[in-house]
């Protein structure tokens, strides 16, 4: 059997090295369009092993996050990967935000982290001693990892145990053929001719493009991709003792995304961030990227002017916070006092493909589904990478293996 896998970021070859590795009668062979795996969102995230403290009891996310973050332990203590249990404070800022705090460490005591701590305000310092709030709750068991690092050693496994996995391999069509797929990729460098590839099943694993994939096999408009860029910047070498690990907001339900936050790095830097504004392309990583295809796009799907209507004010700050320095740095000030503009420079920003449903919903949980032959990941955000080798098995064991699900 002959499956393909779209995307070599962490999920597309967590996927194919489980494939490659259980499964003796499948070649494996993973098509990405970069010149190299991690290029897109595993590249340019934050390094955090979620514990599974925000997402609701009994959801893929919850399930798939606990699954994950101790397989990925596993697998780093055995190809001798950075992973350091960093621990991380969820901070209440005043009395308003104790409420919601208390929701989180139910769903965490539900979702079974462990080693959970409340504090109170005098009992922060024990763990963050610059930090400051009215509440917090610790999660030792939180960690940071290279996640560039191990998408490269997933990628070496996956030809050690006889899979492929092809560069700048751009997809640009899929077309059914009985019970397979053929699979057209553009034209390769130096000249190299476009080349179709059947396989018996397919595996969507494309991020950024995801939606975009997905459709080509014929699957349903929505949910589409909205691109937010998220920007963040870095503390100076000499200012990195004020934070220990991680410092994290309690997460505003009314708002779609998390907000800045502190999270020091496996080569012992500190970055702050990120906010959340519109990327003007898939792709755009810098304030002045702009595709125009990809903004029409944008603004033309009914779920994006729906998002925009309902969040507009919120969108209007994080603008603000994105143009003046200042803004972003006080906000983070809340969390730790002694913070000063001198002590920040820019770091390299990141692009969260968030999927929207038409009604304007953020998609909340993992979505996977199937389409004939194909299976497609509409929705992975953050736990993803942390959850990569649990989405992995769940995928080839419900949809590529004996289930009930199945379509081996």
């Amino acid at each position: 059997m002959r499956i393909g896998v779209i995307g070599a970021g962490i999920l597309g070859l967590a996927i194919a090295r489980r494939l490659a590795e259980t499964r003796p009668d499948v070649r494996v062979t993973v098509l990405e369009k970069e010149d190299r795996v991690a290029a897109h969102q595993t590249g340019h995230n934050s390094g955090v092993v979620h514990a599974g403290l925000y997402y609701a009891p009994g959801s893929l996310k919850a399930t798939l996050c606990r699954r994950g973050a101790g397989l990925l332990k596993e697998y780093c203590a055995g190809h001798d990967l950075p992973y350091e249990e960093c621990g991380k404070l969820v901070v209440a800022r005043n009395a308003a935000e104790v409420g919601r705090l208390d929701e989180i460490e139910r769903r965490a005591t539900a979702n079974g982290v462990p080693g959970l701590r409340r504090l109170a305000a005098g009992e922060i310092g024990e763990f963050e001693p610059h930090a400051a709030g009215v509440a917090a709750l610790h999660s030792p068991t939180t960690a940071i990892v290279d996640f560039p690092a191990v998408a490269r050693s997933f990628a070496a496994d996956v030809v050690k145990a006889g899979g492929e996995v092809r560069l700048g391999a751009e997809v640009l069509g899929l077309r059914r053929a009985g019970d397979r797929i053929r699979v057209l990729t553009a034209p390769g460098p130096a000249g190299a001719p476009a080349e179709t590839r059947t396989f018996d099943r397919l595996v969507v694993c494309a991020g950024l493009q995801s939606d975009r994939v997905a459709r080509l096999a014929g699957d349903s408009p929505g949910p589409a991709i909205v691109p937010f860029r998220g920007e963040y910047y870095r503390l100076v070498p000499e200012r990195t003792p004020l934070v220990r690990g991680l410092i994290y907001p309690v997460p505003d339900p009314a708002y779609p995304f998390l907000g800045v936050h502190f999270t020091r790095r496996v080569d012992g830097g500190v970055d702050i961030g990120p906010n959340a504004v519109l990327a003007l392309a898939r792709e755009g990583y810098r304030r002045r990227d702009l595709h125009l295809a990809d903004l029409w796009e944008t603004v033309r799907w009914p779920g994006f002017r729906h998002l925009a209507r309902r969040h507009w004010r919120t969108g209007a700050r994080e603008l603000y916070g994105s143009a003046l320095k200042r803004a972003f740095v006080a906000e983070a000030r809340t969390f730790v006092p002694e913070l000063a503009g001198r002590d920040v420079v820019h770091a390299p920003s990141g692009v969260r493909a968030q999927a929207v449903d038409p009604d304007g919903s953020l998609v909340d949980d993992f979505r996977i589904g199937r389409l004939g032959p194909v299976v497609t990941i509409r929705n992975a955000p953050s736990p993803g990478a942390t959850s990569s080798l649990a989405i992995a098995e769940h995928i080839t064991d419900r949809y590529l293996g004996d289930g009930p699900h199945s379509i081996a």
